[in-house]
């Protein structure tokens, strides 16, 4: 009885989240599963802290890494690095593409793949439709930014929150998570490009003229240039602080390191007033805290009522025929759990099997990672495989861009796996050479 009750609230939970009736906030959705897994007894009020005590540094670390994109992006730094990005391809239509795509890439590493997806795509978009381009045309640069996002979020444990909390979960450090990922995540983006351009090689254009873009200097995209060239600093300050706290072994929150971030950013912000600092206070999602802290409490249900034991099993008969499957069958399974009922509660869900299973610690690391290309990339085959790909098409919407959720499987079915299969390979690679 418990396992069907724990299936059927999970389910509801998820629905709810996804569907957001009548405006309900994902936070309010969570925490209603949340709830209802205390008042029928599948979870104690003790299991509840124990998950608060896991997920709070992550969650508090995205909220202050999605609030310092917002203030950059006000700011016009994300604009400034679109028109550099455009203007240095020089009528080149491939180099357009190309350059696009690892501004996207770079984006996503430091400042996590909702920033990018949500972020760049409009102003790529704005800059684009100077060419004047049909429709389709523009598909290859507006898909390409939502697609790289994704899978371009896996080289640094700051890159999504589902790195942040399984980091937290497997006890990695900054360091090694970087050393562990750069490979994969070079391969994932590789293979992302090369898939697009072929996918899309017959729309793209081939060259344009380079005077569209003559008016359009990058330096007058700056809006508060006291918060531009902060922001840089902030950057520094982030790569440094990470690395040289991994490095001396201190234990410090990354929550604590990126809100002194935003703090700065925010204060920054202050002498001109360019920014309205409210309305970037209103656009963060702060109920992603409250999100993770509820959808955690009735992932973990399933585990205390034993069905996150399935997976464990079905891990640890892969891994009876080695790494390598054991490898290929986590990324894979996590990345059809993420396309048909989200990523953030299948990162949770997966995380939980493989820390029961009976591995090496060190492989539990890599099986930990092979579930983040799962969870990271596999939501791009579906259009509810991440609730920032939901937000996303919206966005695009309100801007006149209609993709249906049949245009956009098809791409997604087509360009997901083999960039999946890849990027996991290098993710088996990684773990031989390190271990």
């Amino acid at each position: 009885m418990e396992k069907l009750l724990s299936v059927v609230i999970f389910f509801l939970t998820l629905a709810l989240v996804i569907t957001k009736p009548k405006g309900i906030g994902i936070g309010w959705s969570a925490w209603a599963g949340a709830l209802a897994c205390l008042l029928f007894g599948l979870v104690s009020l003790s299991d509840v802290l124990y998950i608060t005590k896991l997920v709070w540094d992550a969650t508090l670390a995205f909220i202050f890494l999605i609030f310092i994109s917002i203030i950059l992006d006000k700011a016009g730094f994300f604009e400034w690095a679109s028109l550099v990005a455009i203007k240095s391809a020089r009528g080149n239509g491939f180099l357009l593409f190309l350059y696009i795509m690892l501004l996207g890439a770079f984006i996503s590493a430091i400042f996590a793949n909702d920033g990018t997806a949500l972020m760049l795509t409009p102003i790529v978009y704005s800059k684009v439709k100077y060419l004047r381009l049909p429709e389709r045309s523009v598909l290859p640069y507006i898909m390409g930014s939502g697609f790289i996002a994704d899978t371009a979020s896996l080289p640094l444990v700051i890159s999504n929150l589902t790195n942040i909390i399984t980091a937290h979960f497997f006890q990695m450090d900054f360091v090694s998570f970087a050393l562990y990922m750069i490979f994969p995540n070079f391969v994932a983006v590789l293979v992302s490009i090369l898939a697009l351009y072929l996918f899309y090689r017959k729309d793209m254009i081939k060259r344009y003229d380079p005077e569209v873009f003559e008016t359009l200097n990058p330096r007058y995209a700056v809006k508060d240039p006291i918060v531009f060239w902060t922001g840089w600093g902030v950057i520094v300050f982030l790569g440094l602080s990470f690395f040289l706290l991994s490095f001396l072994g201190w234990s410090v929150p990354f929550s604590l390191v990126l809100g002194l971030s935003a703090l700065a950013l925010l204060v920054s912000a202050l002498k001109n007033k360019v920014i309205n600092i409210r309305d970037a206070y209103r656009s963060t999602p702060w109920d992603i805290v409250f999100f993770s802290v509820g959808m955690y409490t009735v992932v973990y249900s399933l585990k205390k009522a034993g069905l996150t034991s399935l997976i464990t099993s079905g891990i640890q008969n892969l891994y009876a025929h080695g790494e390598l499957y054991a490898v290929l069958g986590t990324g894979f399974v996590s990345a059809f759990m993420s396309a048909v009922m989200n990523n953030l509660p299948t990162v949770m869900m997966m995380n939980l099997a493989i820390m029961d299973g009976a591995f090496p610690e060190q492989l539990k690391q890599f099986l930990a990672l092979a579930n983040l290309v799962g969870t990271n990339i596999g939501p791009k085959i579906t259009p509810i495989g991440s609730l920032a790909t939901l937000l996303w098409l919206y966005v695009l919407d309100r801007k006149g861009i209609k993709i249906g959720w049949s245009y956009y499987m098809k791409v997604g079915l087509i360009l997901t796996p083999p960039v999946i299969l890849f990027t996991l390979l290098a993710v088996y690679l990684s773990f031989l050479i390190f271990t």
